[in-house]
């Protein structure tokens, strides 16, 4: 039976601080998911909102790009550690650090760009990319990197094992279907919809990716 999470600030607290423990250098060094600089690279820089940060890897690196950031996570400890590695990257002044349950807060205005990658809210993941939908601005983009469904890896002949070193619980995990399902092509044209197997150093099982890029019609 796959163990059941419940994805509140307790359960991030323990994950980062397990995190920081056994790979005590990760959260200083780990770069930005590949499928970020593939997806915006021909955006031009505007406003960013990068939804479940973490260490803050991702949000780095679009304030490097010349993006102005809002970052947002639940857990303390990824966000201390994600501002130190800002102001050492020299874009503190491009990152605006919120610590937040993304289930509840909501910002006053919307962005250009709204990214997630692997965040998983107390709430139903789909529910979850629906709500952080809301605040891409007309002509914006959404970029959305999940985990795919396990189901759906080992029917691809992917076999077993992402995410953290394991599968991601059932209730964290999507399909690609799932998620394009829920943009309407009235409002959203999909540039990207894709599900990629990838390896990482020091890593012993692959990650099974979905990736999806749409821009809020005008």
């Amino acid at each position: 039976m796959t163990e059941q999470h419940e994805f509140d600030k307790d359960y991030w607290e323990r994950h980062w601080h397990q995190a920081h423990h056994d790979r005590p250098g990760a959260m200083s060094t780990s770069p930005a998911h590949p499928y970020l600089a593939r997806e915006t690279n021909t955006l031009v820089p505007g406003s960013a909102l990068d939804a479940g940060c973490g260490a803050g890897a991702e949000a780095i690196w679009l304030a490097s790009q010349g993006w102005q950031v809002t970052a947002v996570d639940i857990a303390p400890v990824a966000l201390a550690r994600a501002a130190e590695r800002a102001t050492e990257s020299g874009v503190s002044e491009r990152v605006r650090w919120v610590e937040a349950d993304l289930t509840a807060w909501a910002p006053e205005t919307r962005f250009d760009l709204v990214t997630t990658h692997y965040a998983h809210p107390a709430m139903p993941q789909l529910a979850f990319y629906d709500r952080i939908a809301g605040w891409v601005a007309p002509g914006g983009t959404l970029l959305i990197v999940g985990h795919l469904h396990t189901s759906d890896a080992t029917e691809a002949g992917h076999g077993h094992g992402q995410g953290h070193g394991h599968h991601p619980p059932d209730e964290a995990s999507v399909t690609l279907a799932d998620i394009t399902a829920g943009l309407d092509s009235s409002t959203w044209e999909i540039s990207t919809a894709e599900e990629h197997r990838r390896t990482m150093p020091g890593r012993e099982a692959p990650l099974h990716d979905v990736v999806v890029r749409a821009t809020r019609r005008p």
